[in-house]
């Protein structure tokens, strides 16, 4: 490979985890050609983007970034990969808990080594449920939503199940001023 095509392909990278905001570093070490192309298959049904790149490529994209991602040089070694996530942050942390359920109660690949949720950097394993059971931003407006307009639903409600002992009330009233 040379030159121009390592620095083309860090360019790329680098255009890629700008125009990303949730990013997740996997160890797929120990995958078969069919594994990976099922991995990548899920991933791709599951609107998220799987690719391998070298660490070094990964480590010159991400210093070329204006955030600090200095944090997952420890987990780039050995084979990596990244999952890209525009929209949900949670998104590639269920696909990887859903590809182990599919593969078998003992698969443990893909590793989950570290992720960037908008810039935020998570590393290791034991934060992957953690990540999945994160609420994705359409989720957590949806509940804000419905909290707010819970009361006055209620105010609404309770006005009309008495609009009629209301009615009968005022008429009683004005009856007997009479």
């Amino acid at each position: 490979m040379t030159r121009e095509e390592k620095k083309a392909i860090i360019e790329s990278l680098t255009e890629k985890f700008k125009e990303t905001p949730h990013f997740y570093i996997t160890d797929a070490s120990g995958f078969t050609v069919a594994q990976v192309n099922t991995f990548r298959r899920m991933c791709f049904e599951k609107g998220v983007e799987y690719r391998v790149y070298k660490n070094t490529f990964i480590k010159q994209a991400l210093n070329n970034l204006d955030a600090d991602f200095s944090e997952l040089d420890s987990v780039l070694k050995g084979f990596s990969g990244i999952i890209f996530a525009s929209e949900t942050a949670n998104l590639p942390a269920k696909v990887i808990k859903d590809y182990r359920k599919k593969a078998g109660s003992k698969e443990t690949r893909p590793v989950f080594k570290g992720a960037s949720i908008d810039s935020d950097v998570v590393i290791g394993e034991n934060n992957l449920d953690m990540l999945a059971s994160l609420k994705s931003k359409e989720e957590l407006l949806g509940e804000v939503i419905g909290l707010l307009q819970s009361p006055a639903k209620n105010v609404i409600s309770a006005l009309q199940s008495g609009q009629d002992t209301l009615a009968g009330l005022v008429k009683t009233l004005s009856e007997r001023e009479s």
